[in-house]
């Protein structure tokens, strides 16, 4: 924000600013406080509508047209009933039932959690929102209005609860009105979107429709079971994707908070601070959170580079230790984290991890958020590290380091198998399809030497030799593999039949750390500090992610504390 301008933005108070911690600048608030605030007092105004108008329609209303005529036309429906309509009637009627809302809803919730690249954490709350809030004020009008279902035959048996309002209508308002909403957010009002938003939208018709067939509501109790579900939607609409932004958007004056919070909570960091973009992982305003961090944090003037399909990282770090930058932050995947970490090895210049990629094993590894301005934010407000590195060489591969694992087989021909336009699509669980169209590869035989010992000869699908533990989804896949002790793991699986993937899935799970005596097992680990693989016939390979073509020979060492990071206090 320049001086010369003849307006400047409205100072802001202590009060409004976000508190000078780590994690807590402009480009990271979310308003969290003021969203729970804000739907609270809705969601009570809202109760307080619906239990008013339930007491109207059941008091003062009653003699009222058309209030009065209800019962009339729950007979109408009554007399048109035939078998064909009776059997569609129940399959509406089960799209608004209890059980399909929850499944539903969180199978959904889980999809836009898991599948994207970036997790759409925001839809899928607006979403639980919706349909929690429907179900909380049902519960509270149940409680208050007290009405009789129609007397008339009904084909279903009745729920304890009072016929205003349908439950059955208000969750599938809230559910697949909520779906529509989603399908027709800014970057997604295709075509295709609309004519899905317009189907989704004639389902929770369909159940209040089949709710009065059935005999189980007054036409009023379905409307209204609707309009408790539009405002459930409109509420969490409100309050968590209105405008398609977070609850608090980063003010206009946000590099002038920052800039005031890094001056009142440090001294400007001395150095040049350079951050490395992987631009097809990156957009702009990712780029703009990262900035609005590095300035609360002191690091002033930071220099953005962009990766290149020609050099994914390495040279950009390189250039970086040669203008004498401090502080190098990388931003992209594990694949342009290790090429950074390979020209940063051994030099002294920290590296602060900000995940961006599909991956991001490194930073689940070392403790560090998904979110990309929150990892940085974690790694400015901890202290260095050292980590080691894992040092390969092979047959047709450049000696280069690593990571987080390296290996053969099975693995690497997933990665092949995964094409860029699935990463993009479904995030790591392409990874697994491409997997199970993997598993009839060939069983290859390798020769392994452990630090000088005697050669080992195995059969295997794959091989890792592993820096890091955990995988995507949270599970260990090697479990003693530390990026901090000295040592690199080596894990040799080698099941048979659906039988040999669920022991090797136990042996994983228990966690064995030891080679055993049998090699009949489906996992084995050891740990080393050197060794030599030799294949028998060319295997596909793979480093921290990323295919590099197919060979016979693998030797790797460990590095110990070759690289420094920034992680956050307690970080691993």
């Amino acid at each position: 924000m320049s001086a010369t301008q003849p307006e400047r933005p409205v100072r802001p108070t202590a009060e409004s600013r976000a508190p000078a911690g780590p994690g807590r600048s402009p480009a990271l608030t979310t308003g969290l406080r003021t969203a729970a605030l804000r739907l609270g007092a809705l969601t009570v105004g809202q109760a307080a509508l619906m239990v008013g108008l339930g007491l109207l329609i059941t008091g003062p209303a009653q003699s009222i047209w058309p209030v009065s005529v209800e019962d009339e036309v729950n007979e109408g429906f009554e007399r048109l009933r035939t078998g064909p309509l009776t059997d569609v009637s129940f399959a509406a009627s089960e799209a608004g039932n209890t059980l399909t809302i929850i499944a539903i809803t969180v199978l959904v919730c889980l999809g836009l959690v898991v599948i994207p690249r970036l997790p759409k954490w925001r839809q899928a709350v607006f979403l639980a929102v919706g349909v929690s809030l429907q179900s909380l004020v049902f519960l509270v009008i149940t409680v208050c209005v007290d009405r009789d279902r129609p007397d008339v035959d009904r084909l279903d048996a009745s729920p304890p609860t009072a016929s205003y309002t349908s439950g059955h209508t208000g969750a599938a308002t809230a559910l697949y009105a909520g779906l529509a909403v989603l399908a027709l957010l800014p970057g997604g009002r295709s075509r295709r979107n609309k004519v899905l938003a317009g189907l989704l939208l004639l389902v929770p018709l369909l159940v209040g429709l089949a709710r009065l067939y059935r005999g189980m509501h007054h036409p009023t109790d379905v409307l209204g079971g609707m309009l408790n579900g539009v405002l459930s939607l409109l509420v969490a609409y409100r309050t968590l994707l209105a405008d398609g932004r977070a609850p608090a958007p980063v003010p206009k004056n946000a590099m002038e908070i920052a800039q005031e919070v890094a001056a009142e909570r440090a001294e400007q960091v001395v150095g040049h601070t350079v951050v490395v973009i992987n631009p097809t992982v990156t957009g702009e305003e990712e780029r703009e959170k990262l900035r609005l961090v590095l300035e609360q944090y002191g690091r002033h003037g930071a220099e953005f580079v962009d990766t290149t399909a020609d050099d994914p990282g390495g040279g950009q770090a390189a250039a970086a230790v040669r203008d004498g930058a401090s502080l190098v932050v990388v931003c992209g995947g594990d694949g342009t984290i290790r090429a950074a970490a390979d020209r940063l090895a051994g030099t002294g210049v920290p590296l602060a991890v900000v995940p961006c990629g599909t991956g991001n094993l490194l930073a689940r590894n070392l403790g560090l958020p998904v979110a990309p301005a929150e990892a940085l934010a974690a790694a400015l407000g901890g202290a260095e590290r050292r980590i080691d590195l894992g040092r390969i060489v092979g047959d047709g591969l450049p000696a280069t380091h690593f990571t987080a694992m390296s290996g053969a087989g099975l693995d690497a021909a997933m990665l092949e198998n995964t094409g860029s336009a699935a990463k993009s699509a479904l995030g790591w669980p392409a990874y697994v399809v491409a997997g199970l169209s993997s598993l009839r590869a060939p069983r290859m035989s390798v020769s392994i030497r452990l630090d000088g010992g005697p050669m080992l000869r195995r059969t295997a699908r794959m091989v890792l030799l592993a820096n890091i533990g955990d995988v995507q989804g949270g599970a260990t896949l090697v479990p003693s593999a530390r990026p901090d002790d000295g040592l690199l793991d080596l894990a040799v699986f080698d099941p048979h039949g659906p039988g040999g993937w669920l022991r090797a899935v136990g042996t994983v799970l228990r966690g064995r750390r030891k080679p055993h005596e049998s090699t009949g097992m489906p996992v084995e680990y050891f740990t080393f500090r050197h060794a030599e693989l030799h294949f028998a016939t060319r295997q596909s390979r793979e480093l921290d992610g990323d295919p590099v073509g197919a060979g016979r020979r693998l030797v790797a060492e460990v590095r110990p504390g070759a690289l420094t990071v920034l992680l956050p206090s307690g970080g691993e």
